[in-house]
């Protein structure tokens, strides 16, 4: 449960950010337009972006992306054309005018970012710099969603295909999934979780259960890119609560002994080593958990 006293913080330490980096003016870093527009224009870059993707990167309404693209347009800064595949897909490019207007803004910005280290001594700034990173990461965490899913669908392939391709590059004698493994993790015999952060797959994990014994977590994986989120450790908690939902006052897993920061983790979260439970030769660690 969230304090009041938390939620009082992070109240004002918006209200503090939002004023100090500008972001309510009308005409954000003095060029006559708002913070929405400017970081939409930065957003789409050199190389251009389909609508659709500039959308779910930004998180925004289409009824509100389509305004400001709008009046970008009508500034002259970017053109809106439809594929010339699918008319359907709208793509957005910057216009000589628009480069410029986006290099002026990465210069008013640096600027801006050192008009807020500058006053500060240098440990000052050592922990400013230090604790907007930490706040970058936790917010980032807190924006990843965890979903059940079909382990047949692409979304979930695709993770179970990372999986396979680092533990076949970590483990000794490479690794291979075994036929069938995705039908083990399909209801009602298993189910499957993803971790997706805007539209990217980022870490996934299941259970397979079977008659008279604990389910089993199987295929836990974090992306390099998410790692030191948190987000192993809450797609355990999502398992285990799932877990418990279908009844079991168990869960069991096992892993390799090359996976050493896997194993660290079992034990930090209440897992305890038991004797083996199948012949896997890909297992040496057997765990077990009461929920």
């Amino acid at each position: 449960m969230v304090r009041e006293s938390e939620i009082a913080v992070v109240r004002g330490f918006n209200r503090t950010v939002t004023q100090r980096v500008g972001a309510l003016d009308d005409a954000y870093l003095a060029r006559g337009r708002s913070l929405g527009q400017s970081r939409l224009l930065w957003e789409i870059g050199p190389g251009g972006g389909a609508v659709r993707d500039l959308r779910d990167r930004l998180g925004l309404d289409s009824g509100y992306l389509s305004r400001l693209l709008r009046g970008l347009e009508e500034a002259g800064l970017v053109t809106v054309v439809a594929d010339g595949d699918d008319a359907r897909t709208r793509t957005v490019r910057l216009t000589p005018a628009g480069e410029a207007e986006r290099a002026e803004l990465d210069r008013l910005s640096d600027a801006l970012a050192g008009s807020l280290l500058e006053p500060l001594d240098e440990p000052r700034r050592a922990r400013l710099v230090a604790a907007m990173a930490e706040v970058d990461r936790l917010l980032t965490a807190g924006a990843v969603r965890i979903e059940e899913c079909d382990p047949h669908a692409p979304r979930a392939d695709a993770a179970l295909a990372a999986y396979t391709q680092e533990l076949d590059r970590r483990f000794a004698g490479g690794f291979a999934r075994p036929p069938g493994d995705a039908d083990r993790l399909t209801p009602p015999a298993g189910l499957f979780l993803v971790a997706v952060l805007g539209d990217e797959t980022v870490g996934c994990g299941g259970l397979a259960f079977a008659d008279g014994e604990p389910p089993l977590v199987k295929r836990l994986w974090v992306a390099p890119s998410a790692r030191g989120l948190g987000l192993a450790t809450r797609l355990m908690a999502e398992l285990e609560g799932k877990a418990r939902a279908r009844g079991a006052d168990r869960v069991r897993l096992d892993t390799n002994a090359s996976l050493t920061e896997a194993v660290a983790m079992y034990r930090r979260l209440g897992y305890r080593e038991v004797p083996r439970f199948h012949d896997d030769p890909y297992s040496q660690h057997f765990f077990e958990k009461s929920l």
